[in-house]
C-alpha cells in the first residue's frame, strides 16, 4: 500500500490551515477596526473551517491505521506521522511526506501565533471598553471619613493615640 492517499489528505489539511491563516489576518484587520458584524461572519466561516479539518483529521487518522495494518505493524493508539515515517520504505515518500509535514508544523505554528495576537487585541479592547465604562460611572461623593466609613460591622476602630492620657 502506498501512502499517496495520507500525503493527499495532509495536502488538503494544509490548503484548510492556510485559508484559517488568511483568515486570521483579516481577523487582526477586523478587529483593529472594531468592525464587529464582519468579525461574526468571519467566525461563523472559521467554524466551517474546524469541521472540515476535523473531517480530515479523522481520515487521515483513518488511513494510517489502514497503513500500518497493511504492513503488518500493531498499532495501540491514534499512529502519528512520525510513527509513520519511521514505517515507510520507499524513500521517495518518505521525503513528500517529510515535507507536507513540515509545511503543515510551520503553518499551524503561524496560526498559533496569529491567534494569540487576535486574542491579545481582543483582550485590549476589552480593557478599554472597561475603562472608558469607570470613567463614566458616577463615582461616590463621599470622600472624607465619617463614622459609617470607620466602622467595620458592628465594632468602631480605636485610634492608636489615646487622646484622654
Amino acid at each position: 500500500m502506498s501512502v499517496q492517499p495520507i500525503i493527499t489528505i495532509l495536502e488538503k489539511l494544509e490548503k484548510m490551515h492556510k485559508s484559517l491563516l488568511e483568515h486570521a489576518y483579516r481577523k487582526t484587520e477586523l478587529v483593529k477596526n472594531n468592525d464587529m458584524e464582519e468579525l461574526d461572519q468571519m467566525l461563523k466561516v472559521e467554524q466551517s473551517h474546524v469541521a472540515a479539518i476535523e473531517q480530515l483529521e479523522s481520515q487521515r487518522q483513518q488511513k494510517v491505521v489502514e497503513y500500518f495494518q497493511s504492513k503488518g505493524i500493531e498499532v495501540s493508539s491514534v499512529p502519528t506521522i512520525t510513527e509513520l515515517l519511521e514505517a515507510v520504505e520507499d524513500e521517495e515518500e518518505r521525503q513528500k511526506l517529510a515535507d507536507v509535514r513540515n509545511r503543515l508544523l510551520k503553518l499551524v505554528e503561524n496560526l498559533k501565533i496569529q491567534n494569540d495576537l487576535n486574542q491579545q487585541l481582543i483582550f485590549n479592547s476589552l480593557q478599554l471598553v472597561n475603562i472608558t465604562l469607570n470613567m463614566l460611572r458616577p463615582h461616590p461623593e463621599e470622600f472624607n471619613y465619617s463614622e459609617k466609613t470607620v466602622r467595620s460591622g458592628n465594632v468602631l476602630r480605636k485610634s492608636m493615640f489615646d487622646s484622654q492620657a
